[in-house]
């Protein structure tokens, strides 16, 4: 695996060996077996994404707090919605929810295009130089906007969307899923804690959709859900 980092980390021998583990420890066996995927999550610095203070962390089995009342995602389910997804290298990809940046840089690694907007500002303000460092910023574009009621700059259509929070109701993805293009795939986790269900939705035609359950799991509900969107440049 080739080390995706512009820079050599403090202790990097160290967390080569976390992250080595957490790919051999956790991803690998949750069924994660692309080799696109494992390859990025192998050659990737997570710990580069996060706050000083959780850096020892973020190659661990668990969600990180990133401020604002928002979470990283574990490791494990990152590899499970890229496997799932599987973009491809000409491929253009909405990310709803930037968050650290990490899932931005693993998408970027492997499709053409990505577009990432989120509703808190400062995401996207601390993303940027982590991205820019792994000289991704050509092939990411970070917005700030309240995605689920539309944002400026927006696609008319995508060939990936990867929605990082929760819906609580299936019917609330259908405003996402008619940004695919035909054969387009879409991970969302649908339902409301304690038990939630990843699914992975594919539009089949201009009027159909697919849509095959993958796991259970919990994530944070999806902000702007209920109120007007709110535009930032």
């Amino acid at each position: 695996m080739t080390d995706a980092s512009s820079g050599v980390p403090q202790d990097s021998t160290d967390f080569a060996m976390l992250r080595f583990n957490m790919v051999e420890q956790q991803i690998r066996p949750w069924d994660v077996l692309d080799p696109r995927v494992l390859d990025v999550l192998g050659s990737l610095w997570r710990h580069h994404f996060v706050p000083p203070d959780q850096q020892r962390l973020a190659y661990g089995d668990l969600e990180l707090p990133l401020g604002h009342g928002e979470h990283m995602m574990a490791p494990k389910v990152e590899g499970r919605l890229l496997q799932a997804l599987a973009p491809q290298a000409h491929e253009t990809v909405l990310e709803i929810g930037t968050g650290s940046g990490f899932l931005a840089a693993c998408l970027a690694h492997l499709a053409a295009r990505i577009d990432s907007v989120d509703i808190i500002p400062d995401f996207k303000h601390s993303a940027r130089p982590r991205l820019a460092e792994l000289g991704l910023l050509d092939r990411v574009a970070l917005r700030t906007g309240d995605a689920a009621h539309g944002w400026s700059h927006q696609r008319e259509r995508y060939d990936v969307v990867a929605v990082t929070g929760s819906l609580p109701t299936l019917e609330m993805a259908a405003p996402f899923e008619r940004l695919l293009n035909p054969g387009g795939r879409m991970f969302a986790v649908v339902g409301v804690a304690p038990v939630m269900e990843a699914m992975l939705i594919t539009r089949s035609g201009e009027h159909a959709f697919s849509r095959i359950s993958l796991f259970e799991t919990s994530l944070a509900p999806l902000r702007g859900l209920s109120k007007p969107a709110v535009f930032q440049l």
